[in-house]
């Protein structure tokens, strides 16, 4: 199985730096919290891809966790003053939430 979603993972990664950085001015613990989310959704999905059956689906499903998490940690940063959502970063959570959470299926 061809998992595409892999690199645009790494992209949508990339593109939150910006926002990392924004946040840890304000509140250090609330980036560390999104970054260490971000990080847990690359490599559960590595990890997913080299496991079998069971195993598989669990890492899988954390790393929609984590992609969902992530999504909460930006929102709540925006609630707080700390960024300005960008849908299209919200978006990209999503995507890559509904994608893990399919792989397994």
């Amino acid at each position: 199985m061809t998992l595409t979603v892999y690199p645009f993972i790494l992209e949508t990664i990339r593109l939150f730096v910006p926002v990392l950085r924004s946040i840890e001015e304000h509140d250090r613990s609330l980036a560390d919290q999104l970054r260490r989310a971000l990080v847990s959704v690359a490599l559960n999905r590595g990890e997913g891809a080299g496991s079998r059956r069971g195993n598989r689906r669990v890492r899988f499903e954390t790393a929609c966790g984590s992609a969902k998490e992530s999504r909460c940690a930006y929102e709540t940063a925006d609630a707080l003053g700390y960024v300005a959502l960008d849908t299209a970063l919200s978006d990209r959570l999503d995507r890559i939430a509904a994608t893990t959470w399919k792989l397994p299926r």
